[in-house]
């Protein structure tokens, strides 16, 4: 239990609907916000006032708002990504596939190679370009199993290259990851994606 900060349940619990809520806009994509007009509207809710905009405007506001934020950080994620791959295949021991997929062999493997239609047991760490982890077996000290053909296509090409045993550094396009859309939370549309794999085994 956390300490007691607080003068009752209803406060403890409203601060903790507070992290929730604002937990749950993070991982929607919601990086930024008006923390005042946040709290008037939450406000003019539980007191029944009459709101400053009706409802089905303010629907209408939030998803103009959302999709702007979304289109403005497609384009930044799209350039920032195009630039540092194409800085990044000057790098010494970086490979580049036809489809755009570059990687760095960290340490050889000699095991067998993974088939599309094969599982295999992986431990992972994913950042984002600015260095940001994302998502990460090596955290969680549990390593992943999962279908060879179950992941994004930039780990699809990748696990069918590597053989049991090696680790390799992944620099993922845009478009053979999550795309437009992106992923939620962290990773924003057209972000190119960064991923220590390491292939442990062939389930």
């Amino acid at each position: 239990m956390a300490d007691n900060q607080f003068e009752g349940k209803l406060e403890e619990f409203s601060y903790a609907l507070g992290l929730s809520i604002s937990s749950n806009l993070l991982q929607s994509g919601v990086k930024n916000i008006d923390a005042l007009q946040f709290l008037a509207g939450l406000q003019d809710t539980f007191a029944g006032n009459k709101p400053k905009i009706p409802m089905d405007e303010a629907s209408l506001i939030l998803q103009e708002f959302m999709t702007a934020n979304n289109d403005s950080e497609a384009l930044k994620n799209l350039e920032e990504g195009y630039m540092f791959l194409s800085k990044n295949i000057e790098n010494k021991g970086v490979f580049e596939t036809e489809s755009g997929l570059q990687y760095k062999i960290l340490k050889e493997g000699y095991g067998g190679f993974p088939t599309i239609d094969d599982e295999v047991k992986c431990h992972y760490h994913g950042t984002l370009l600015d260095g940001t982890v994302f998502d990460s077996s090596v955290e969680r000290r549990q390593p992943a199993v999962f279908p060879v053909n179950g992941v994004i296509q930039g780990w699809v090409e990748a696990l069918q290259l590597m053989p049991v045993g090696s680790k390799w550094q992944l620099y993922i396009p845009s478009e053979l990851a999550y795309a437009e859309q992106g992923a939620g939370g962290l990773i924003g549309p057209n972000a190119t994606l960064i991923f220590d794999v390491e292939l442990l085994e062939i389930v």
